[in-house]
């Protein structure tokens, strides 16, 4: 079964000779069915890659570091920089510029190396019919030269059925020359075939020539690897392969690192503070300082609850007076809710105020200071 077609246009240009001048549009004629191995790590199942490695310190080195050299002697280079090799690319032309036309059964197969079917655009399939129908009557082929991204190729246009296919050709000093090879000659009297050998040679060949049907010869060893292959992935018999991490960390989970760290830290300083304050106010200390801090004590927990008793007396006098009008709502009663609390809440700061009062005028303490204290929390 042949391979899919491809819409996918590799290359935009133009036929040419003479005066005639063909839009036309290249697409793969070929597709590669071989079978792709990556290498793996046995131990750990990891893939392996490649490294541009010195291959005297053995030491990784970066792209920019890379320059490109042709030897012409042993260990003698001639360094090409990128910009002198910029300047030898032949002119981009966009145009299959046929030169000569060959017959087509004078191009030995081994000159053919990169098929590509050809189809016509912008409204030249007219010319293009009539093209492809010359060629196949004539059975001659158009000889051209096309330059395909950067580099210059040697092509043959030839008519396959409904298509033109254009097929990138070796150069001559590309194939080897077979006169070295132990060949023998072609005179078949010279070599003592008889004719009952050259019959029985061309009855056998005749009894075996069949109609081409591509569809019917396909790679045996590619078939039996896949084969292999679903039957273990049908067994369970599969490896999951640890793709290597990014070299960049991301960067929510830094962020995220970083503030733990520093929730760390300010919660042991927080609690190193604690524990110094702790111990200050464990340890003695100067009895003015005790009665000074009593008395500012007293001072505001009475103003406090001097503060709260007013206010609890104005929420009572607010709540009595909705009581007596007999509206009973809602409001009414988280008003009183809210006043009870506020009075209870006042009486007991009350009874701690009365209570530090106490506290601080029983203190011990000779200065003029502390009696003063003493005298205004009384």
């Amino acid at each position: 079964m042949p391979a899919p077609a491809s819409k996918r246009i590799l290359w935009k240009g133009a036929i040419a000779f003479g005066l005639v001048h063909i839009p036309i549009a290249l697409h793969s004629a070929t597709q590669n069915q071989s079978i792709d191995f990556d290498w793996l790590d046995r131990r750990s199942m990891e893939p392996v890659g490649y490294k541009r490695i010195n291959k005297v310190t053995g030491e990784e080195i970066d792209r920019e570091d890379i320059v490109k050299g042709v030897e012409y002697e042993d260990g003698e280079y001639v360094v090409v920089e990128p910009d002198e090799i910029a300047a030898a690319y032949p002119r981009t032309t966009q145009t299959v510029e046929i030169e000569a036309f060959v017959p087509l059964d004078d191009i030995p197969f081994v000159y053919l190396e990169r098929p590509y079917y050809v189809a016509p655009i912008n409204k030249g399939a007219k010319v293009y019919a009539l093209l492809r129908e010359v060629l196949a009557e004539s059975r001659l082929a158009g000889l051209a030269k096309v330059v395909i991204q950067t580099k210059q190729h040697l092509a043959l246009l030839f008519s396959c059925g409904p298509v033109l296919i254009l097929n990138l050709l070796r150069w001559g000093d590309e194939v080897r020359d077979w006169s070295a090879l132990n060949l023998p000659e072609k005179d078949s009297k010279a070599l003592g075939l008889s004719q009952k050998e050259l019959t029985m040679a061309r009855q056998l060949i005749k009894d075996m020539t069949v109609e081409w049907e591509p569809e019917h010869y396909t790679d045996s060893f590619r078939e039996q690897v896949m084969q292999l292959i679903q039957d273990k992935v049908e067994a369970g018999e599969t490896t999951t392969v640890s793709q290597p991490e990014s070299e960049e960390e991301p960067t929510g989970s830094a962020r995220i690192y970083d503030l733990t760290e520093m929730l760390q830290r300010s919660l042991k300083g927080r609690q190193n503070s604690g524990a110094k304050k702790g111990t200050t106010q464990g340890s003695k200390t100067d009895d003015t300082d005790e009665e000074e801090d009593a008395s500012a004590t007293s001072k505001r927990n009475t103003k406090t609850s001097r503060a709260k008793k007013s206010n609890a007396s104005k929420v009572e006098g607010s709540s009595s007076a909705t009581s007596k009008t007999g509206k009973r709502s809602a409001a009414s009663k988280k008003v009183s809710k809210t006043a009870s609390k506020t009075v209870k809440s006042a009486t007991k700061s009350a009874r701690t105020a009365k209570k530090t009062t106490k506290t601080a005028s029983s203190g011990k303490g000779s200065t003029p200071s502390g009696k003063a204290a003493r005298k205004k929390a009384a």
